[in-house]
């Protein structure tokens, strides 16, 4: 098998795999793993689970060891 015919085989497949993708009217999201706000994933524990308290601020403790 020639190269010529490898690189035509292989433009053939990303063409049809970009149509399929784009025709197959999914919510496709190719932008890898998320946290925070724009997660959609949330278990039901999470969301009955009262709010957690603020964190005390990390920049105290740091200026007390300055002195």
């Amino acid at each position: 098998m020639s190269n010529r015919s490898i690189i035509i085989m292989v433009l053939v497949l990303v063409g049809a795999t970009a149509y399929l993708l784009l025709k197959g009217d999914g919510n496709i999201d190719m932008g890898g793993e998320k946290h925070g706000a724009e997660a959609v994933h949330i278990e039901d524990a999470k969301k009955d689970a009262p709010p957690a308290a603020p964190a005390a601020p990390a920049a105290a403790p740091a200026a007390d060891a300055k002195k």
